[in-house]
C-alpha cells in the first residue's frame, strides 16, 4: 500500500522534477560559459579563439539552450561531448599512475557527472516547461 502512494506520487512529480533537473543543470552549466567568456565572478578569462574560449562559448550556449528548452537534445549531445573532452584532457590526461584515471583523484567528477546528466538529458528530450514545445505548438 506503501510503496503504492510512493509509486503514484513520484510518477505525477517526475515530469516537474525532471524539468527543475534540465533547468538548473543547464543554468549552472551556462554560468560556468559566462565565467570563462564574460567574466563574471572570475578572475581568468581564456585568451579569445583559445580552446578554452570555445569550450566556454560551448558551456554558455548550450547552457543557454537546455535551461530554457530550446534545441535540447543536439545541445545536450554536444556539450556531454564537451564534458568528456575536458575529463580526458584536462582531468584524467591518460595517467595511470597513483590512481590519476579516478574522477576523485584528478578532481573530474563535475566533468564526469555533467557528462551523463547531459547524455541523459539528450536522449529524454525538453520535457515540459520548455520554450521549445511552446514554439512549436504556436507554429502548428
Amino acid at each position: 500500500m506503501f510503496t503504492t502512494k510512493v509509486r503514484e506520487v513520484a510518477l505525477r512529480a517526475e515530469p516537474y522534477l525532471y524539468a527543475t533537473l534540465r533547468i538548473v543543470a543547464g543554468a549552472m552549466f551556462a554560468f560556468h560559459g559566462a565565467q570563462k567568456i564574460l567574466g563574471w565572478h572570475s578572475h581568468f578569462m581564456p585568451p579569445f579563439g583559445s580552446q578554452l574560449w570555445v569550450g566556454g562559448l560551448i558551456e554558455l550556449v548550450g547552457g543557454t539552450l537546455i535551461a530554457l528548452g530550446l534545441l535540447t537534445r543536439p545541445a545536450a549531445f554536444l556539450v556531454a561531448g564537451q564534458m568528456a573532452v575536458a575529463y580526458f584532457q584536462f582531468h584524467w590526461k591518460f595517467a595511470l599512475a597513483g590512481g590519476m584515471w579516478l574522477p576523485g583523484v584528478n578532481q573530474g567528477e563535475l566533468a564526469v557527472v555533467y557528462c551523463f546528466l547531459f547524455l541523459f538529458i539528450a536522449a529524454h528530450g525538453s520535457g515540459i516547461a520548455a520554450l521549445g514545445n511552446r514554439l512549436r505548438r504556436n507554429a502548428a
